[in-house]
């Protein structure tokens, strides 16, 4: 089973972004419980106003509060959380507020993390479909990256450059990659693609995501193609 640490917190990041209409904190909430079950959610809640605990503690989450201010200060707060008391054999998702995800996406992250020794994500993100000069990743040309595709028994993965800073992955796998991910998330604003970038140079770990996504980022500038994300 996957033991989720949801990063919640009522300050927003950067630049106002255009997001889906619906999906609001508290929706994202409530959809990454209907598909992983309340029991497996702990919410590492960075400053949160009154009436975002009071929703917390109605939906009866597991609550860890931190004072960070950042999404970097969490992200390393959930990742310590995380590593203290879990097992090496142990799923971990460590998971933004910005989230929706299919029903589907328990049973293939799990899925994803038992086969490979690797970060797994559910977000196909689409600057793997962007050329470079045009704003995507740095690696796209001809709107796509070479990759590899591998089936398993429920999905495709493909092996991609990069993903954000919500990712499925063994405790054990956390353990060992722990003190890069610490460098790659000091300072305001994590370096998601850094990290992937030194994991897979040195190390050799790759990062899969399914094909199609089972997940997205609900900015809509950066929505998982060939999904209508305005139904979940």
């Amino acid at each position: 089973m996957i033991k989720v640490y949801y990063r919640l917190s009522n300050l927003e990041a950067g630049q106002p972004k255009v997001k889906l209409d619906h999906a609001t904190k508290y929706h994202c909430l409530q959809n990454a419980i209907n598909v992983f079950g309340v029991d497996n959610i702990t919410i590492i809640g960075d400053r949160l106003n009154s009436s975002t605990l009071d929703k917390v503690k109605q939906l009866k989450l597991r609550l860890i509060q931190v004072d960070n201010g950042s999404g970097s200060g969490t992200f390393r707060d959930a990742l310590n959380i995380a590593i203290k008391e879990n097992e090496d054999k142990e799923i971990i998702y460590l998971l933004e507020d910005d989230f929706l995800h299919l029903p589907n996406a328990l049973l293939l992250l799990e899925e994803g993390v038992n086969k490979f020794n690797a970060y797994i994500t559910g977000y196909d993100h689409p600057d793997k479909y962007i050329n470079k000069e045009l704003g995507g990743n740095p690696y796209i040309e001809s709107e796509g990256e070479v990759t590899r595709l591998v089936k398993t028994e429920n999905t495709h993965w493909k092996m991609t450059n990069s993903t954000v800073m919500s990712f499925a992955t063994s405790r054990k796998r956390l353990v060992e990659d722990r003190d890069l991910l610490l460098q790659f998330s000091k300072d305001n604003i994590t370096d998601s693609f850094g990290f992937f970038q030194t994991i897979s140079e040195n190390k050799g770990i790759p990062v899969l995501s399914t094909v199609p996504g089972i997940s997205t980022h609900i900015e809509k500038q950066w929505l998982s193609p060939l999904t209508n994300w305005d139904n979940v």
